[in-house]
């Protein structure tokens, strides 16, 4: 308790309150803007604060940290565009609601339960990530492939009424991971001689392509959409009463776990946590066939995992020095401008500044909860713009993003490309998620895959002789032969009606 006092009173003047505050409205407005993430708000900020102190330096960059990974739900509710692929499966049950005029309460919900997620991550970053560090030390390259295997097994529950178009989406996403050089030999692989294909496709510009701009498209084409006018967004509070909260503590708990364990574990993050929640909210759920329709249920399941993961994945960083994501991946080059070297002894080299970044994400948290309740009336006003003149907008800002990443023209032409793959797809009922979810998992599965042969001189069997790894894929089967079944059964049910 005396530490985090000295880490509050550090952080209790004047500058590092603003700097935070700035911070975390930043970090929303990064967040809310497809196209930005919270990496790349982290990069524009390092360099102020180069001649800033740790303590400062950090108010600025975790606000920015905690305010994007939230602010993904802005968009995602209220245009059908998620801000960041942290906000993919807000989408599913976000924008429905927004459609039969409950946006206002569909913020104000998701709002909240990105706040409690956010603190249930700070929780166990502050009490056990020395213990769950250790921990996830004992994951290898079975145990990462095993675990990417069985995400993708999952999709089946994101790809609504057919689980082989779910499936083949999740393909289709994995094929475009295998453009650019090959993991561990490097070998250049389906370039045709283009020299951009390279570095293969980035996550951003398909995620934009098949979103935004396809979004796009789809208004384009539609016959009558001059005439669209938003519904009543008028909400109260927090959106949700005592009961349902008591109703939905299940689903927080399990969901924020979910968000926490993905978070420690380096490479996966918050767009693989918030659809993984997202199922396993609907297989435990007494109603899933009210998922997708505009169901509070997964909304609360997507927004508590992806901002569960926030704490979680600064648990490696602080104690192993191994970012958990992108973001992650720029603190710890904030923490080396600033002369320290995150690992285990840490904690007791610099246990003051330690307890002011805790301080820090605390505060945080708060102002994110502050402004997105209270700025919803601005936020809603988005809505007040056509939407043949508001999305247009969006997709110069989102190819503005996606050329900022690495400054080049050919991920612009990227979203084009896959916003018309996007757009055929969804045409034939093919859903868009597991094609994001196939490219984040495809090279971390094709990588550990390799690397797990290597290891093992060829033999498959190792898989499975490796307890956690063993346990993983046994239960990949299990859920593979179950939805394989129930599906099976269902249309043999229907056949006979």
């Amino acid at each position: 308790m005396a530490n985090f006092i000295i880490g509050f009173s550090q952080i209790s003047n004047p500058l590092c309150l603003i700097l935070c505050f700035v911070g975390t409205f930043l970090g929303i407005f990064f967040g809310a803007s497809p196209g930005m993430t919270s990496s790349m708000g982290i990069a524009l900020a390092l360099p102020v604060t180069y001649s800033m102190g740790i303590v400062p330096g950090m108010s600025l960059l975790l606000g920015i940290y905690i305010g994007s990974i939230s602010g993904g739900l802005i968009t995602a509710i209220l245009i059908n565009i998620p801000g960041t692929p942290a906000s993919v499966a807000t989408t599913f049950d976000g924008y429905p609601m927004a459609v039969r005029g409950e946006g206002g309460r569909a913020v104000r919900v998701g709002t909240l339960y990105s706040f409690l997620g956010g603190m249930v991550s700070l929780l166990a970053l502050f009490g056990i990530s020395p213990i769950l560090a250790k921990w996830a030390l004992k994951f290898s390259y079975e145990e990462y492939f095993a675990i990417a295997l069985l995400s993708l097994m999952l999709i089946s529950s994101l790809s609504g009424k057919s689980v082989v178009k779910g499936m083949i989406s999740a393909l289709v996403g994995i094929i475009f991971t295998t453009v650019g050089m090959a993991p561990v030999d490097t070998v250049r692989r389906y370039t045709f001689g283009i020299t951009n294909l390279d570095g293969g496709f980035k996550l951003l510009p398909l995620m934009i392509g098949v979103y935004a701009v396809s979004e796009v498209i789809k208004v384009a084409a539609a016959k009558e959409n001059a005439g669209y006018k938003p519904l009543n967004y008028r909400s109260e509070g927090l959106g949700i009463t005592w009961k349902e909260f008591r109703e939905q503590f299940k689903n927080f708990v399990v969901s924020a776990g979910l968000g926490v364990g993905i978070g420690i574990l380096p490479g996966l993050g918050a767009a693989i946590s918030n659809l993984i929640a997202y199922t396993v909210s609907k297989k435990m759920s007494k109603h899933p066939e009210q998922y997708g329709t505009g169901c509070i249920d997964g909304l609360i399941a997507s927004e508590t995992a992806n901002n569960a993961v926030s704490g979680g994945a600064l648990i490696p960083l602080l104690t192993m020095g191994i970012p958990g994501d992108a973001g992650t991946t720029m603190l710890l080059a904030a923490f080396m401008l600033h002369g320290i070297t995150p690992g285990p002894l840490l904690f007791d080299t610099y246990s003051d500044t330690i307890y002011a970044m805790f301080a820090i994400l605390i505060v945080s948290n708060i102002m994110m909860l502050l402004i997105q309740i209270y700025g919803l009336p601005a936020f809603l006003k988005l809505l007040m713009v056509p939407r043949n003149i508001l999305l247009p907008v969006v997709m110069v800002l989102a190819s503005v993003g996606a050329f900022a990443m690495n400054n080049r023209i050919f991920d612009v032409w990227s979203i084009l490309f896959f916003a018309i793959i996007g757009y055929l797809l969804s045409r034939f009922e093919f859903p868009p998620a597991p094609i994001v979810l196939g490219f984040v998992l495809g090279p971390i599965l094709e990588l550990n895959f390799r690397r797990g042969m290597m290891s093992s001189f060829g033999n498959f069997a190792n898989f499975f002789t490796r307890p956690i790894a063993g346990t993983v894929l046994v239960i990949t089967i299990v859920v593979l032969v179950v939805q394989v079944f129930g599906k099976f059964r269902n249309n043999m049910e229907k056949k006979g009606s």
